[in-house]
């Protein structure tokens, strides 16, 4: 053993090499020599278990190929697309909402020369971001006023901070969500500094609960869209409009929390559950925030609108300072909200509307298209079946879309093994495990992306 690990090579004399000099002008010498070192540390723990130097080190031209190898590995950025075949549309681990084309050439303008983020051309002096965004939302919603931050908790943390700090904010039970992350609206409401006022039960809570919490500390009533789970069978609470009357009579702000948010009708694609941002502040909320990158189909964005007084308010907060959004993800919203004023058409240009209201004959043929590719692959098993797709992202949890996936069989490789080839390919395939049977589900699948899936399960069946 000992013979075996005095035989193993210097570092240094091998980054003096002739074959380390390519390699150290492509990724620097301190690159390199970790590497390097890295290498000689794996064949040290090999000797050490009484094994024989292997051959990637005593072969020179292997070793610097495994250098290579991992060089370029550690410099691959582990944020890379890959392909949705969850059936979840709005998936919040892959991503959230595509942008639309528009929206990704206006975040191109705005990323590669200067632009007058917070500047005003007619005075020559500083200007405020909100006012590239603010008229926009408040044409598509109905607005008196109207601010962007980085994310919808942001948005509702920030009207609480500005609106409610020191004082109670009364919401029901069963509406106290937990969002994405772990993270809960009542820690949301404490960390705003902000007293939680529960009322009602799970699943019952009655307009009188609300009225009889009412208080001279009380700040606002609270309202969350159960937007991604619900409450089924032995269920009410009161509608938003009773709420808003209570609020109005009591002379205290009514907020509503919608999570996602929609500025269209989704009921004619048989979505008919989610609530339109314009007829919630008709029915008199006060303040609605929603996300920008869910059905809205935008970028991650927190967005706030409603009656002037309280938005001032809230812009004037430190709060909506401390997540306002960047001038990427605002170039890219205002990109995508122009998409829904006339002439456009928002189903036809914007990716989640439009895949969340295309015809289910057209997803059967994009699977019958690719399940006949892949025919042609030795010990694969492939069959298009029907399928439920989701929303996702918190939208729409009750609401299953109709689907077509291709289902994959081998009697080889277990599912779980080859959804992990597929995760490895060089556009990764995201697929889902059914009834033990790997489904590549194409609800979410573009046409375009038909190929790469095809190179996936190529590469999985011929490693």
């Amino acid at each position: 053993m000992q013979d075996n690990l005095r035989k193993l090579p210097k570092v240094q004399t091998l980054l003096d090499s002739v074959s380390a000099e390519p390699l150290i002008a492509v990724y620097g010498r301190a690159d390199v020599t970790d590497a390097v070192r890295e290498k000689i540390n794996q064949a040290r723990h090999v000797v050490l278990a009484d094994a024989p130097i292997p051959e990637s080190i005593t072969s020179e031209r292997l070793f610097w190929l495994d250098v290579s190898a991992m060089l370029d590995l550690s410099r691959q950025s582990s944020l890379k697309r890959v392909i949705n075949a969850t059936g979840i549309i709005i998936h919040t681990n892959l991503g959230r909402a595509p942008l639309a084309p528009e929206a990704t050439e206006a975040m191109r303008a705005a990323a590669e020369a200067y632009s007058t983020l917070e500047f005003d051309l007619d005075t020559g002096k500083r200007g405020s971001r909100h006012r590239h965004v603010e008229s926009l939302i408040c044409d598509l919603t109905g607005a008196e006023a109207a601010l962007v931050v980085n994310n919808c908790a942001g948005a509702i943390l920030t009207c609480l901070s500005a609106l409610a700090t020191g004082r109670d904010v009364i919401a029901s039970r069963g509406e106290l969500v937990e969002i994405g992350g772990s993270f809960r609206m009542p820690d949301v409401i404490t960390t705003s500094g902000a007293h939680l006022k529960e009322v009602g039960t799970t699943n019952k809570t009655h307009l009188a609960d609300y009225e009889n919490a009412i208080t001279d500390q009380t700040a606002l009533l609270l309202k969350s869209h159960t937007s991604n789970y619900a409450v089924v069978g032995f269920s009410s609470s009161p509608s938003r409009q009773d709420l808003a009357t209570l609020a109005q009579a009591k002379n205290i702000p009514f907020i509503e929390d919608l999570g996602s948010g929609v500025l269209v009708d989704l009921a004619p694609y048989g979505l008919p559950d989610e609530p339109i941002v314009k007829d919630v502040l008709a029915a008199g909320v006060d303040v609605v925030t929603f996300s920008g990158d869910k059905l809205l189909g935008g970028p991650q964005a927190g967005i706030i609108a409603g009656r002037k007084a309280l938005i001032d308010r809230i812009k004037s907060h430190p709060m909506a300072r401390a997540v306002r959004i960047d001038k990427l993800s605002l170039a890219a919203l205002i990109a995508t909200l122009e998409l829904y004023r006339a002439p456009n058409e928002p189903f036809e240009r914007i990716p989640v509307l439009r895949k969340l209201a295309e015809p289910i004959d057209l997803i059967r043929v994009r699977a019958e298209k690719l399940a006949a590719a892949m025919s042609k692959i030795t010990g694969l098993e492939t069959k298009v079946v029907p399928t439920k797709a989701r929303a996702g992202g918190g939208s729409l949890p009750q609401q299953d879309l109709p689907s077509f996936a291709v289902a994959l069989e081998n009697a080889t490789l277990t599912p779980d093994a080859l959804t992990a080839k597929l995760r490895q390919a060089p556009i990764p395939v995201i697929a889902r495990i059914s009834k033990d049977r790997v489904l590549v589900d194409m609800k979410a699948v573009l046409d375009s992306e038909i190929p790469a899936i095809m190179d996936a399960v190529s590469i999985a069946f011929t490693e």
